[in-house]
């Protein structure tokens, strides 16, 4: 793992005395813990260090330098929890399946949901214009700042969106497979049809997309960011 660990306690500003170092995650004292998510998986986990010793030759670039290499990660990271080919894939899935369930049928239906994915494509359009501008080759050699936290707020709100789309058109459908059984169990009705493979994990999916706002920065306080850095313009 990169760790970024103060190695100057006494820096003048708190952003300083920070210092980039990669650790070993097989060194004595290094716990991993499962965290389990809504949806039942486990792919974040909690690190415990107990009193782990890195060797020197692990530190990467200077000495109390590593805010400044965190930042410029972070922006990348930012950029691509974006998410934009994501997006795409979940929004073709919304169409799909919408067809499927036969919501075209019912002509308000229909109209609402269309207006709904509408706003989505216009939406991921400018998100990936967006991306565009900041890739473009005059681009290139700035740091991904603002941009970044505002890709990143964005892109995590509308593919939480398109979940939660996905969800409602899949509708009682989406339950996972253990509590459909006990839905189905309590209604004496286990000899109705299984649900589809492509619907069973519309809620997992839905549930674990509520974490795209938290990590790589909270769009909380990405928001923020973006509010100092209009204010400093001006």
């Amino acid at each position: 793992m990169f760790a970024l660990v103060r190695t100057d306690p006494n820096a003048a500003k708190k952003q300083e005395g920070i210092s980039f170092l990669l650790i070993d995650m097989k060194s004595p004292g290094v716990t991993v813990r499962p965290i389990r998510m809504l949806e039942g998986g486990t792919d974040l986990n909690e690190c415990f260090l107990d009193n782990v010793r890195v060797p020197v030759e692990n530190l990467v670039g200077e000495l109390n330098q590593g805010w400044t290499y965190g930042k410029y990660l972070l922006g990348h990271e930012r950029t691509g929890i974006a998410g934009i080919g994501s997006c795409k894939q979940q929004l073709a899935r919304a169409r799909q399946l919408a067809g499927q369930q036969g919501l075209g049928e019912d002509a308000l239906l229909r109209a609402l949901l269309q207006a709904r994915l509408a706003q989505f494509e216009i939406e991921l359009v400018a998100l990936e214009a967006t991306a565009l501008r900041l890739l473009a080759p005059g681009q290139r050699s700035r740091v991904p700042q603002v941009e970044a936290s505002m890709l990143k707020v964005r892109g995590t709100e509308l593919r939480q969106a398109i979940y939660e789309t996905l969800l409602d058109i899949a509708g009682p459908d989406a339950l996972p497979f253990s509590a459909e059984a006990q839905f189905l169990e309590f209604l004496d009705a286990a000899d109705d049809a299984p649900v589809p493979p492509e619907l069973a994990s519309v809620a997992a999916n839905c549930l674990d997309a509520r974490k795209l706002s938290i990590y790589g920065g909270s769009n909380e306080v990405q928001r923020n960011l973006i509010a100092q850095a209009v204010l400093a313009a001006h």
